[in-house]
């Protein structure tokens, strides 16, 4: 890919409500970034908004921002994109890595748990990393304090990777930036925010699918019910994964979230030969559904067509995600012309996309 395309994919993913599953849809449609980047003003004014692309100015700061932290800039269908995270409709446009890049093509274990993990379930998990990491496996995790901690301080002389919320040049919690440089050393650091972004509440969910699509399966070590670790268990189900679990004590609430997933399906794991027998089972059905332009770019329909199928769709679509096909069925139209109209309400701020091919109406406060 050349610089200037580079810079145009930039451009795109960083430009206000392009997110990575309208960034895979204009790039399908246009076959280029700079193609896509000249259509989204008339885009977004059909929807009723007005939007211009993010500036060059800025793409190059971020650029620039990957040299200086001696990290390297993936792009989706590019040379060296993990192909299992590719397979996803919310695939990232692009990720920021820095380490060793070859832990990508490896088979991956997340593994994550409790921020205030107890001392036992800590031991545990390092133990289960370490014998894993032994067996060939990458372990994944989210560098977070407590059993992601521990999970990457196991997997540090077979490899390991850390998906981080922030930018590249983040490091959150303080505490684990020691660690952090490690991984950078004999490990790999993903991101998928610009540089310069500190972790917010909002990043976690996000980076949380990146690790759940990397990984076979996702093993979660003390949880309480209502954590983030059931959020990627709930991630890895919906992308054909499997879901394994630590069990724990009733009495314990940090082991709720686990009991309750081996409770709900979740495949009950005690040691490393738990966990290798359950990824040996017969892969899933995926559901790795992609975000497809059904169409010629330049013929989706006429802009009648286009503004009858915005209007169906405004009157059918709820603040509940619905199918994309569904959405074709009721508006009796072709793929084609139903996407137009979907990609016009997006840019335009009306609708947002959901993993899966679905979509939309963004709440209105």
């Amino acid at each position: 890919m050349e610089m200037s395309e580079k810079l145009a994919c930039i451009r795109l993913i960083r430009t206000r409500n392009i997110g990575p599953m309208t960034y895979s849809l204009l790039m399908k449609r246009y076959g280029s970034a700079h193609e896509a980047l000249r259509a989204i003003p008339e885009l977004a004014r059909r929807g009723g908004r007005k939007l211009e692309p993010a500036s060059l100015k800025l793409a190059e700061a971020e650029m620039a921002a990957n040299e200086a932290a001696n990290a390297t800039l993936l792009f989706r269908g590019g040379e060296g994109y993990p192909e299992r995270l590719n397979q996803f409709d919310d695939a990232p446009a692009l990720i920021s890595v820095k380490g060793n890049q070859h832990l990508l093509a490896r088979p991956t274990i997340a593994m994550v748990g409790a921020r205030n993990a107890s001392l036992n379930a800590l031991r545990h998990a390092e133990k289960l990393a370490g014998d894993l990491g032994k067996e060939g496996y990458v372990i994944t995790s989210g560098l977070a304090r407590g059993i992601d901690a521990a999970t990457h301080r196991g997997a540090l002389a077979t490899g390991t990777i850390a998906v981080i919320a922030g930018g590249i040049d983040s490091c959150y919690p303080p505490e684990n930036s020691e660690l952090q440089q490690m991984i950078v050393e004999t490990g790999l650091l993903v991101a998928e925010m610009p540089p310069g972004t500190q972790p917010t509440a909002r990043h976690f969910p996000v980076r949380n699918r990146i690790i759940a699509s990397l990984a076979l399966g996702v093993v979660v070590v003390e949880a309480a019910a209502r954590s983030g670790s059931l959020i990627t268990a709930r991630e890895a189900t919906e992308r054909g994964g499997e879901v394994m679990a630590v069990p724990g004590s009733p009495l314990d609430p940090r082991s709720s979230g686990c009991n309750i997933l081996i409770r709900d399906g979740a495949t009950l794991v005690q040691n490393s030969e738990d966990i290798i027998e359950c990824l040996a089972r017969p892969i899933k059905a995926g559901v790795p559904a992609s975000a497809e332009w059904d169409g010629p770019a330049s013929l989706p329909g006429s802009e009648a067509e286009i503004a009858d199928c915005r209007k169906v769709i405004l009157e059918g679509l709820g603040t509940e995600p619905t199918d994309i096909d569904d959405l074709v069925r009721w508006c009796d139209a072709p793929t084609a012309c139903v996407q137009a109209a979907l990609l016009e309400l997006e840019l335009a701020e009306i609708i947002t996309r959901h993993h899966g091919n679905r979509v939309s109406k963004l709440v209105t406060l």
